[in-house]
């Protein structure tokens, strides 16, 4: 399939900001920049509504424990999201290729986003906020610039975002123990909150 390497950036780059990649193509076949790009991608309510979620995602993923919720809320929706908008860059409804292609993009999506969730859940464990908005910027910028890439140079953007993902699954390794340790603490201050609030129902005396 000619189209496979735009398919499997574009599922990598969803699992990281799948918003964007669909206001960012459906920009470019709008515009005429690509003609890879289907109709149903180019509509202007479709346009509309991935740029008013691209923003809400663009705060939320800067702002610390707040982007490890919303990469939780995004667990089934960043894959799912990879998969349509591979089969709708295969094209022809229903083929064989179609759903390879969704195969292909959802599964991609999934792995980019486990790394994405599990690297904000390490630079969660420093105090300070300014790594979540470094990361964050980095990741945005990182999309919108591979996405670009990748419709002029499709099979190059394809061997980027693969180098990109498996690099990503060896830091998230070196990283395990700082994520156990921010899934330790979140849950002992859930079972604080939990103790704190049974407290407060006790009669008093």
């Amino acid at each position: 399939m000619s189209v496979l390497p735009l398919v499997f950036t574009s599922g990598w780059a969803s699992g990281i900001n799948a918003y964007a990649v669909v206001l960012l193509l459906g920009v470019f076949g709008a515009t005429g920049i690509s003609d890879e790009v289907p109709a149903s991608m180019q509509r202007t309510d479709v346009l509309v509504v991935a740029g008013v979620l691209f923003l809400c995602e663009a705060v939320a993923d800067k702002i610390p424990y707040v982007d490890s919720l919303w990469d939780s809320v995004h667990t089934v929706i960043r894959p799912i999201a990879g998969a349509v908008v591979a089969a709708l860059l295969a094209g022809q409804s229903g083929s064989l290729p179609e759903l390879a292609a969704g195969a292909v993009g959802g599964s991609t999506a999934l792995m980019s986003h486990l790394v994405k969730a599990g690297t904000r859940m390490a630079v969660n464990t420093s105090p300070e906020p300014f790594s979540n908005i470094a990361v964050s910027t980095a990741e945005d910028l990182g999309v919108a610039g591979i996405i670009t890439f990748a419709i002029f140079h499709p099979l190059a953007a394809a061997i980027i975002a693969a180098t990109l993902l498996v690099l990503g699954i060896v830091i998230l390794a070196f990283l395990a123990s700082r994520i156990r340790r921010f899934l330790r603490r979140r849950a002992q201050r859930r079972e604080e909150k939990r103790l704190a609030g049974t407290r407060s129902h006790w009669p008093p005396g």
